[in-house]
């Protein structure tokens, strides 16, 4: 078994010391200390357990998977570069499939989970690892991200509600000194949020942004109660994900303590990440749309009520590429769209050609 971490970060799991926490199962009892050896809760046909089965990425299944090599001596950026209003780029990735699995939650576990909507691989399944991802298919305008993007399904009814055309998933900076972002390492991946949140943990947690939204409604925790019945009206959400890494593990038990948001540098407004979490990489935001509107008194999640939202992300982009974006825009203070390219400041070029591919 593998030296596990001394202690969780507060920023994610705090709240979970409790009966009432995130969600992410019990954690250890005071005889051993480990944030590993918890008794899961369930929460429509889905499980925030601990990796207890081996798969591909973690042979002797104790849930860590550690980073080879692993990023050491990294204290975290407390510099303030010149302002930059942007430092993104976009993953445009389209809906390639819906399934009752989860390769991060349930590896090897096909069926096990809730229904998911996949976007990007093409290949995503229980069985899915690090090598079977990489250089595959994709519905990501980009192919060289391979990568696997997916969230509970949404149902209007017993009718399945699916993102029409490209999503919008943002690659930035979540830290002041956007110059200190590097890339995913291959093979990481995390859970965002929780289907065991509450209502009040939903709204409150890091990653919230406008919560549901349709027509002139916002920062909902749950569906509204209608939306507009116009054409041009979707139910929309934002959620962001954590940006700071241990430099240890692409995945914990939990499948969150290996990563943590950003804090506020004291004294100061700026964002940093803390210290026990002092890699900067980029922080994802979905930017979902689903075709519906009007009565949506009966819209919810595969997970439950509109505030268990959560989603899952998988990195298996090819290295130079999501480098060449990385240092591009988010390190150059761009806002790059997904071929690299920032229309107002055309003097910086693109990264991808026509065809999305790094030249």
């Amino acid at each position: 078994m593998r030296p596990r971490p001394q202690r969780l970060p507060a920023l994610l799991l705090g709240t979970a010391l409790t009966a009432a926490g995130l969600g992410v199962g019990t954690i250890a009892s005071a005889a051993t200390g480990r944030p590993g050896d918890a008794v899961a809760a369930t929460h429509a046909g889905h499980t925030m357990a601990v990796s207890t089965l081996s798969s591909g990425d973690d042979p002797d299944g104790d849930g860590y998977i550690p980073a080879v090599p692993q990023v050491t001596g990294v204290t975290p950026s407390t510099a303030t570069p010149p302002s930059r209003y942007f430092h993104e780029f976009q993953a445009n990735c389209s809906v390639t499939h819906t399934a009752a699995d989860d390769p991060i939650v349930y590896p090897g576990q096909p069926g096990r989970s809730h229904d998911h909507t996949f976007m990007g691989n093409t290949s995503t399944n229980a069985y899915s690892t690090t090598a079977s991802l990489s250089g595959t298919t994709t519905t990501c305008k980009a192919p060289a991200d391979a990568s696997g993007y997916w969230m509970p399904s949404l149902y209007n009814g017993d009718r399945k509600i699916l993102p029409v055309g490209p999503q919008t998933i943002y690659y930035k900076a979540g830290v002041t000194d956007y110059t200190s972002v590097r890339p995913f390492p291959k093979g990481l991946r995390f859970v965002v949020g929780d289907p065991m949140q509450s209502a009040d943990e939903f709204r409150r947690h890091r990653g919230f942004v406008e919560g549901w939204e349709c027509g002139d409604s916002y920062f909902n925790v749950d569906f509204p109660a209608s939306c507009p019945s116009r054409p041009d009206v979707q139910l929309n959400i934002r959620f962001q994900a954590p940006s700071c890494w241990d430099g240890k593990y692409l995945d914990t038990p939990d499948h969150k303590s290996h990563m943590a948001y950003p804090v506020v540098k004291p004294g100061t407004n700026d964002n940093m990440c803390p210290a026990d979490h002092p890699v900067a990489l980029p922080m994802i935001e979905f930017k979902m749309a689903f075709p519906v509107n009007g009565d949506m008194s009966q819209v919810r999640l595969a997970s439950g009520r509109g505030y268990s939202f959560h989603y899952d992300f998988f990195n298996a982009w090819e290295d130079r590429t999501l480098k060449a974006l990385v240092d591009h825009c988010i390190v150059g203070g761009l806002q790059c769209d997904a071929r690299g390219y920032d229309q107002t400041h055309p003097e910086a070029g693109a990264v991808l050609n026509t065809d999305y591919r790094l030249p």
